[in-house]
C-alpha cells in the first residue's frame, strides 16, 4: 500500500479551503492528471452530505477511470473520499482543514494499492511527488479565487 501525508499552513480560512477541495467537479481546471471529475448522485446523511464522483485521471500512457463516495462534513471542515469502483484494490484520502495563525492548516492522508502490480510499480515511483504537485495545485487555485 502506498501512503502520503502533507499537512501545510495556507493564508485562507478553513471554509474556504473546505469548499475548494468540495468542489469536485471544478478538478480538471486545475488539478494536474484530473481530465475529468462529475459527481453522479448526492444525498444528506445525518450532518453530512454523501456524494458519488467519477474521476478520470491521465498520465503519460495510464488513463483510468474510478469512482469514490465522498462523505462532505461541513461542521467538522473534513471530507473524505472512499474507493468504490475502478482499478484500485484501496483507496482513501482524508482532507481536514483547521484554523490556525495566519490562516488554516491543511491536513491531507491518502493511502491506495493499485489491483494491477505494474500500475502500483510506477505509481509507487512517482507517487510522493505527484501529491505534492496536488497540495501546490489546491494552494494555487486557492490563490487565484481568494487573494
Amino acid at each position: 500500500m502506498i501512503t502520503f501525508r502533507d499537512n501545510r499552513v495556507m493564508p485562507f480560512t478553513a471554509k474556504q479551503m473546505y469548499d475548494l477541495v468540495a468542489d469536485i467537479e471544478s478538478y480538471p481546471e486545475f488539478l494536474p492528471w484530473t481530465a475529468a471529475a462529475r459527481v453522479r448522485g448526492r444525498h444528506d446523511e445525518g450532518d453530512s452530505v454523501v456524494e458519488v464522483a467519477d474521476m478520470v485521471v491521465s498520465f503519460k500512457v495510464f488513463r483510468e477511470k474510478f469512482a469514490t463516495r465522498v462523505t462532505l462534513t461541513e461542521s467538522l471542515y473534513r471530507i473524505v473520499s472512499e474507493y468504490l469502483d475502478g482499478p484500485f484494490k484501496f483507496l482513501i484520502s482524508t482532507w481536514g482543514f483547521v484554523e490556525a495563525e495566519g490562516g488554516c492548516e491543511v491536513q491531507y492522508h491518502v493511502e491506495f494499492e493499485f489491483k494491477n502490480k505494474i500500475l502500483q510499480k510506477a505509481a509507487g515511483m512517482f507517487f510522493s511527488d505527484a501529491q505534492r504537485q496536488v497540495m501546490n495545485a489546491f494552494e494555487t487555485r486557492a490563490k487565484e479565487l481568494y487573494s
